[in-house]
């Protein structure tokens, strides 16, 4: 048993308590010890996932069909709405970073869900308000035939509009990474049955996101579309409300860690303690270092039955000016030094595990730009079609986000259930195959969303110009069902990576980050309308300027998305090569910890498992 540390951690009632079982005792909603026969598990998680597909449904029924509100009820130009709707999506993921942080260091997970949860649903019910009472909107007027001279709303109008949406986006960006890791954390990974079923619960996490989605964008947005954006607000605030209660239901059920104060508190010591004996030299024998455990034993790691301690990190050979960090240096009175100037080696490993998950984070960006054009310009390409189901039904253009997942609920469970068992009898992982290697397949696909909408967009443009006809709206359908399909291997790949390679204390913010590359993708992508716009205005008035896609050229500005997506394909490729989990972390398969320490050299021992973990990460044969 892990020796006990006198330090003291809060409880939900933020309460101080001893910290004891390598810093990281789950505790229930009084604060007591969690019993295993009792707490934890799949039936505890369903609770999450209820507010996991409720949440989802209540804020996509929002952000999918938003740019039609932007632009026919705010009266907003087509550009600027569709830069509307970005950065509104692009601040939720970011403010996932604050949901995590909070969540670490201060909240705890199931309190940040619920204070945040409350304040998304008021965001909900002030843009339903709105919605409904016509003297906090514009006038009505069509912005098609008026062309786009419809009066913009301005002053408490506009003010009002985006006080409530960014009452949405904070509630939802603090939500989302505490939903994911919050489940996440009802499973033991020293069990060898309940990590089975972790990487089990990550697709049904997917699952419900999936239902959640699926539901916004039949019934929600045909709500919306029939019985007014006023009703569909209201209904997406019940949603939220429902979302809420599921998540009250499993109060008593639930496993929580502590929080343990700043989480940055760690990392800014490491740097600093490593720029203040930058002129120090690293010596050659590891154990050398303060607070060096590659040289004990460490038999089963059970520091901690859901956790893993970054006391416990193993040294890694990269990154090695960080290591002067953990130089002790005594002065003529014997004196030892503080913490800001020596650091232990698990400290700086685990800042060397956030600089390392960096370049895989950032290769999801692009990605993250392709999905956002599925969520505005397709949604208007969409409106330019023929949207004509039978005599009497017409198809509300943001229902076409809906066909990816209703693809996806029958293959996520077919994933689980047939791929997964046999990859793992050919890999012996877990989840199949690594989460490195699932968002390699899901990027690469990714491409070809864009080749197929440029190629449709084109044909729409030349058919409508040319022959005075209109396209079916499905033939923008592949383009949805290509993203739907990359985005269940990335998606789910990187939230499992991130999870995995989080150490205690920074499980929420190491999920937020996932969040976080959607955020910066949706960013780039106003960025690169703005920045095209630009370019092509010299030539061509602007690929896409006018509020009129027959003028535009949106088909060449997803020809240059479909360029740099295989372009940040192969930079990934490159960069999976590169990277290595720290062997603690590892979701890679392990020998025998009884057998192999003690009866092999540690750091014989350590450096063939870091191979063995490199290995693990290429992405194609």
């Amino acid at each position: 048993m892990a020796d006990r540390v006198e330090k003291t951690n809060i409880n939900l009632k933020g309460e101080s308590m001893p910290a004891f079982m390598g810093e990281n005792a789950s505790i229930d909603w009084r604060g007591r010890p969690c019993k295993s026969n009792k707490h934890g598990g799949m039936t505890a998680a369903v609770f999450v996932l209820g507010l996991q597909a409720f949440e989802m449904m209540a804020i996509a029924a929002v952000g999918n069909n938003l740019i039609t509100y932007v632009l026919n009820e705010m009266h907003f130009p087509l550009s600027k709405s569709a830069n509307i709707v970005t950065n509104f999506i692009g601040t939720v993921f970011l403010l996932s970073l604050l949901g995590g942080f909070l969540s670490d260091s201060y909240l705890g997970s199931f309190w940040t869900m619920l204070i945040f949860g409350f304040v998304e649903l008021s965001g909900f019910i002030l843009l339903s308000v709105q919605a409904h009472l016509p003297q906090l909107r514009p006038p009505k007027c069509n912005m098609i035939l008026e062309g786009g001279h419809c009066l913009e709303a301005k002053g408490y109008k506009s003010l009002f509009f985006f006080l409530a949406l960014y009452l949405v986006a904070l509630g939802s960006g603090c939500l989302k990474p505490n939903i994911i890791s919050h489940g996440a954390d009802q499973f033991r990974k020293d069990d060898s049955k309940q990590s089975k079923t972790l990487s089990t619960y990550f697709n049904i996490a997917y699952f419900a996101f999936c239902m959640g989605e699926l539901v916004a964008l039949t019934v929600l947005v045909w709500v919306q579309t029939h019985s007014g954006m006023d009703v569909g607000f209201g209904v997406s605030a019940a949603a939220m409300a429902m979302g809420l209660v599921s998540l009250i239901s499993g109060t008593t059920l639930y496993r929580n860690n502590p929080t343990r104060g700043s989480i940055f508190t760690p990392v800014a010591q490491v740097l600093v303690a490593a720029f203040t004996k930058r002129k120090q030299v690293c010596p050659s024998n590891t154990g050398m270092l303060h607070g060096s455990q590659n040289n004990v034993p460490n038999h089963g790691f059970a520091t901690s039955p859901n956790i893993i301690s970054a006391n416990n990190l193993l040294h890694t050979e990269k990154f090695r000016f960080l290591d002067k960090a953990c130089i002790k240096i005594q002065d003529s009175n014997g004196a030892s030094e503080s913490p800001w100037r020596l650091c232990t080696v698990g400290q700086v490993e685990q800042v060397k595990i956030i600089i390392s998950v960096i370049p895989i984070f950032a290769c999801t960006i692009i990605f993250n730009t392709i999905l956002a054009q599925l969520q505005t310009f397709s949604v208007q390409q969409g409106s330019a079609m023929n949207t004509r189901i039978t005599r009497s039904f017409h198809i509300p253009p943001a229902s076409l986000q809906s066909i990816p997942y209703i693809m996806l609920i029958f293959v996520v469970p077919l994933y689980e259930t047939a791929f997964v068992p046999i990859a793992r009898k050919f890999t012996g992982r877990d989840s199949g195959i690594s989460p490195l290697q699932r968002v390699g397949v899901g990027l690469f696909v990714a491409t070809f969303s864009m080749v197929s909408a440029a190629m449709v967009e084109k044909k729409r443009r030349n058919t409508a110009l040319h022959l005075n006809e209109t396209l079916s709206i499905f033939w923008i359908a592949p383009q949805f069902l290509i993203f739907g399909l990359s985005e269940m291997f990335t998606a789910v790949g990187l939230i499992e990576f991130f999870y995995k390679q989080s150490v205690e204390g920074m499980q929420s913010f190491l999920t937020a980050m996932t969040y976080c590359s959607y955020s910066f993708g949706f960013y780039l992508s106003s960025l690169l309308v703005s920045l095209v716009n630009k370019i092509t205005s010299k030539s061509s008035g602007g690929w896409l300027s006018h509020n009129d896609l027959n003028k535009d050229r949106l088909d060449l500005f997803y020809w240059v998305l479909a360029a740099l997506s295989i372009i940040n394909f192969f930079t990934y490729l490159f960069l999976s090569k590169w990277y290595f989990y720290n062997p603690l972390v590892s979701p890679s398969p392990q020998p025998d910890h009884h057998q192999s320490y003690g009866q092999e050299d540690p750091e014989i021992h350590r450096f063939n498992t870091s191979k063995q973990v490199e290995a693990d990460n290429i992405i194609l044969p």
